[in-house]
C-alpha cells in the first residue's frame, strides 16, 4: 500500500460516512460530497499511481503529451490511445476547453514556456502559476453551457530546497473515475517540469473543492476501501 493508496482510501471512507447526499442537477444521479479535501504526496513516497484498481498507463501519459502539445483536437495524437475526450468534442473536432490549449495558446501566451523560463532565471520565484479557467467563458454567467468546463483549473509550481513542488487545485473531482487519473497525470507533468529544469521532484498537493462519489459507484468505493 502506498501513501496515495492510504490517503485515497481514507477520503473515500470519509465521503461515504460523512458526505452530504444530494441529487446532481447535471447528471440526475445521487452523489455524496465533501468540501475542501486535500491529498499531500511527498516525493519520497514514489510516483502516485493508485494500486487499488487498474489505472491504464497509456491514457494519462498520452493525455499529458497531448496537453503539452497545446492541441485542442483529440484527432491530433490523443485518439490513437484513448477516446475519453470524444464526448467533449464538437462537430469541428475541437474541444473548446482543452487544458493544453488553454495553457499554451488561449490567453495569447504560452504559459508553460513562460513558466520554465521564469524558473530557469529565478528559481525562488513564487509567480509560477498556470491558469486553465477562463472567467469570460467558464461557469458563473457564461452565455452558453459547455460540454466540458475545466475541473483542474490552476496549478502552482515552486522550487524550494532544490525540489520542484506542484499544487494543483481542482474545483470538482469524481473520486472514482477522475481523481486517480488526475493525480497520476499532474504528477507526471510535475516530473517532466522537474527534469526540464534539472531539479528533483518535490511534494505534489492535490486540493479538491468538491470531492464526491456518485451513487452508481458506492459499491465500488466500498470494495476499494476493503483492499490491502
Amino acid at each position: 500500500m502506498t501513501s496515495f493508496d492510504l490517503q485515497y482510501q481514507q477520503l473515500l471512507k470519509e465521503i461515504l460516512e460523512d458526505g452530504i447526499e444530494e441529487i446532481s442537477e447535471r447528471t440526475k444521479h445521487g452523489v455524496k460530497a465533501l468540501p475542501g479535501k486535500t491529498l499531500e504526496l511527498e516525493a519520497g513516497s514514489g510516483f502516485p499511481l493508485l494500486t487499488l484498481r487498474k489505472i491504464p498507463l497509456k491514457i494519462f501519459i498520452a493525455e499529458q503529451i497531448w496537453f503539452l502539445m497545446g492541441s485542442r483536437r483529440p484527432a491530433e495524437f490523443l485518439n490513437n490511445f484513448t477516446k475519453i475526450w470524444d464526448d467533449f468534442t464538437n462537430l469541428d473536432g475541437v474541444v473548446s476547453t482543452a487544458y493544453g490549449y488553454r495553457w499554451r495558446h488561449h490567453f495569447g501566451r504560452d504559459q508553460i514556456t513562460l513558466l520554465v523560463e521564469l524558473l530557469e532565471k529565478e528559481p525562488s520565484s513564487r509567480h509560477g502559476v498556470v491558469i486553465t479557467w477562463d472567467p469570460s467563458n467558464d461557469g458563473l454567467s457564461a452565455t452558453r453551457k459547455k460540454a466540458n468546463i475545466p475541473c483542474p483549473y490552476t496549478f502552482t509550481v515552486n522550487i524550494i530546497g532544490g525540489m520542484l513542488h506542484m499544487h494543483n487545485i481542482v474545483r470538482s473531482n469524481d473520486m472514482i473515475l477522475g481523481c486517480p487519473h488526475d493525480v497520476a497525470g499532474f504528477a507526471l507533468l510535475q516530473r517532466i517540469l522537474a527534469a526540464r529544469l534539472g531539479v528533483k521532484v518535490g511534494k505534489y498537493t492535490h486540493s479538491i473543492s468538491n470531492a464526491h462519489i456518485y451513487d452508481i459507484h458506492y459499491d465500488a468505493a466500498r470494495e476499494i476501501i476493503k483492499r490491502t
